[in-house]
């Protein structure tokens, strides 16, 4: 190729072969770009394309199911920013706006366990800035292989210490997520990251570059050739560690650079000296200025040879593809571009106008004076192909969902299932989690409500009022293989339950929707039926899915992980100061158990730590119950109630008792209903349930509460003593639940 490959250069030798399949395009999407262009693109211009119509950022195999969170989202007065921007955005009440979105970083962290969830942390955080808002907290929702296989010893605490370092170097709390193990994972960690921000109405800013003569300004670290293609090509392909082209550097994250970029960038805010804002996450430059360019009214010049460089090798098309970390862009007014500058530089901000809108509709990029790139901006960013996979039905579903765990052997005597339960509360995925978040800050900026291990992190965000938002994530893979629609509402289901069991009103959703690679039509049907399930499962709550992301091409070879939709619900809460907490800290509270109890079991923990088993049905949803049940927990909580609470899902009642009573240190004396078998009482995932503890003084109340509303609430037990005992069954005192509970991550990690 020429040294220089120029538009007028390609209008000149149209025979010159380019690397397209190298850069992830397929044949026809390369012919339909010398189709937009009307000549072959530049190599400029085939680096942006290849980015910016990967999987990862153009959703080509995905858009068409994504669809549905639009045509069925249910009417909601919160909704202030919807689907489409960098994150949603709804209206918490007094004025204040909050800001919410979780995304994926999986393969990088599967290359570079510490730099990948690191940035992960980094970019999430930026989407969260870039809408005006002030980031309050995050969340990190991770997925392992094996708790006992060593790689699992490479890649969890390298992920740990990623997303602890970064976060608590930003000074954001990390104030929920989950830790789950499953083989399936092993090649392919999942690495989900959540932030939350907040901001007044007034404040909300979108990506769009309009008015002619604005000056496009980059700012942040210098651009490197640390995760060239990174993200964008890295997520968009089967993993396979032996073809060197899928591992490219994986970006390096300096969290105190963007410490100094959220502040900057919020005093900019202040002084309303910016139009449009991007981040730079991934496809880095490519993606910023072709996103700011169609969401604008115009189109856009651009000097790259301006771009400040930490590697003056970098050829145009790598600053172009880099996804080098901490870097924004900003469109500001010519006549405050030189305020804006002074602000960069207040906090060492490396700044520089690097172009400026124009009136026409064509992206043009510059290198030294010749013109490298000449698209229309919509064409890179929006206009990306859209795919209609093939998907069918995997032929192995049907015996998967025969398989049914209820002929399995099941623990009948007292010793038996003081036995089964000790394996359940010691086994990895059901064992405390504090190995991992107490590398966690989770009360820093002084705001945090509820943090892990309770069922939803809360933070204040006004201090005279008490108002606060709660988030929960939740999703399990395991349902979601015996069945994508149903597994897709059980992770919904259970997200807003637990908003609802600290007290706040479920509001809205966003989700990370994690599956196989879409060339595999049983992976794609699994992907088609959960978004249909979540869709209509949302539509059913009123919760309206605000924005999220999708991660294919999880599996290595053909071993896809489970389908893994994991959904963050976001509640309100008028006054934190009515939260209702999880731990038993009260002797004489009496327990009661809402909801009705059914044998079911597939997927369950029980089928998976005493058989190693999966198959049969997930746990039957019924949205309208969920609804009702979180009513009751959210009126329990606002007067004043119920003084615990705690939602009931995996492990069922027996690991949400043992996990209340060691949080409050208090025992619990619990008798099985006439005619229920103790063993389905304990062990039973049926969903819509909670246990709580309700103050004798108010327990008329609260049965006439559930009563008149129609929710099963049956009296189980009392708070009392120092162990747990199942009446008539069993007896583990506390200490010795709590050592069995609390040495499984500690040993697995040494």
């Amino acid at each position: 190729m020429h040294s220089l490959d120029t538009v007028k250069h390609a209008e000149q030798t149209p025979g010159t072969e380019l690397p397209w399949a190298e850069l992830g395009l397929k044949e026809d999407e390369y012919e339909r770009i010398r189709d937009i262009l009307g000549r072959r693109p530049t190599g400029a211009e085939l680096a942006m394309y290849s980015v910016m119509w990967s999987e990862h950022c153009s959703y080509k195999s995905s858009k068409v199911h994504l669809k549905q969170f639009s045509e069925k989202a249910p009417r909601s007065d919160a909704m202030l920013v919807g689907i489409g921007e960098q994150a949603g955005v709804v209206d918490v009440g007094q004025g204040y706006a909050v800001t919410f979105k979780v995304e994926s970083h999986n393969h990088p962290s599967y290359v570079e366990p510490h730099q990948g969830a690191a940035t992960g942390i980094g970019g999430i955080v930026r989407d969260i800035i870039a809408m005006g808002a002030r980031p309050v907290a995050v969340m990190d929702p991770l997925r392992f292989g094996a708790a006992d296989h060593p790689d699992t010893r490479r890649v969890l605490p390298g992920v740990v210490s990623g997303i602890g370092g970064y976060g608590n170097c930003l000074g954001l709390p990390n104030i929920g997520g989950e830790v789950v193990f499953d083989s399936c994972y092993q090649g392919n960690p999942l690495v989900n990251a959540l932030c939350v921000g907040v901001m007044k109405h007034e404040d909300i800013h979108l990506a769009k570059a309009s008015g002619t003569g604005n000056k496009v300004v980059l700012y942040g670290a210098r651009t490197g050739g640390d995760g060239i293609g990174g993200a964008s090509i890295l997520a968009s392909e089967t993993f396979d560690d032996s073809k060197p082209s899928k591992r490219p550097a994986v970006q390096v994250g300096d969290p105190f650079q963007e410490k100094l970029l959220i502040e900057c960038t919020l005093e900019a805010f202040r002084e309303r000296l910016v139009v449009g804002i991007q981040d730079l996450g991934a496809a880095g430059l490519s993606c910023a200025t072709s996103e700011l360019a169609s969401n604008g009214s115009g189109g856009m010049h651009i000097e790259l040879d301006t771009v400040p460089l930490r590697d003056s090798s970098l050829s145009p098309e790598e600053i172009l593809m880099s996804e080098s970390q901490e870097r924004m862009c900003a469109v500001v007014e010519p006549d405050k571009v030189d305020r804006f500058l002074a602000i960069c530089e207040k906090w060492d901000v490396t700044a520089t106008v690097i172009g400026e809108v124009t009136d026409g509709d064509r992206l043009g990029i510059y290198w030294h004076g010749e013109q490298i790139v000449d698209v229309p901006p919509r064409t890179v960013a929006h206009d990306g192909p859209v795919l209609q996979r093939p998907y069918a039905r995997p032929d192995w579903q049907d015996a998967l969902q025969a398989d049914d765990p209820a002929a399995l052997p099941r623990p009948r005597t007292g010793d038996e299932l003081r036995a089964a339960t000790l394996a359940l509360v010691g086994s990895p995925n059901q064992a405390a989690k504090s190995w991992v978040t107490d590398q966690y800050d989770r009360y820093v900026l002084g705001d945090t409500v509820l943090a892990q291990p309770e069922d939803g992190g809360m933070i204040r965000i006004d201090a005279e009022s008490g108002l606060g938002v709660a988030l929960a994530t939740d999703g399990n893979g395991r349902y979601a293989k015996l069945d994508p629609y149903a597994g897709a509402q059980l992770a919904l289901a259970e997200s807003y339950r637990n908003v609802a069991t600290t007290g706040a009103t479920p509001l809205a959703v966003t989700d990370c929707l994690n599956f196989g690679s879409p060339e595999d039509p049983a992976a794609m049907w699994q992907f088609a039926e959960a978004c249909r399930g979540l869709a209509d499962a949302c539509q059913a709550l009123g919760t309206p899915v605000t924005g999220g992301n999708v991660s294919l091409y999880n599996q290595t070879g053909d071993a896809a992980i489970h389908p893994t939709p994991v959904v963050g619900v976001l509640g309100v809460i008028d006054d934190v100061a009515r939260r209702t907490p999880m731990a038993f800290a009260d002797e004489g509270h009496l327990l009661y158990l809402l909801g009705d109890t059914r044998e079911e079991l597939g997927g369950s923990a029980w089928s998976q730590v005493a058989h190693g088993h999966l198959g049969g049905l997930p746990p039957a949803v019924d949205l309208e119950r969920e609804r009702l049940l979180g009513e009751i927990l959210v009126a329990a909580s606002r007067d004043g109630m119920a003084d615990a609470a705690h939602d009931l899902s995996d492990g069922g009642l027996v690991q949400a008792l043992a996990e209340s009573c060691l949080k409050g240190g208090k025992g619990a004396r619990i008798v099985v209903p006439d005619g229920q078998d103790p063993f389905v009482f304990l062990f039973s995932e049926s969903q819509g349930r909670a246990v709580v503890a309700i103050p004798r003084s108010e327990e008329v109340r609260f049965n006439d509460m559930c009563g008149a509303r129609g929710l099963p609430a049956t009296r189980i037990g009392v708070v009392d003593g120092d162990e747990l005992e199942i009446q008539g069954q069993f007896t583990i005192p506390l200490a010795e639940l709590r050592e069995t509970h609390e040495r499984t991550i500690p040993a697995l990690l040494a």
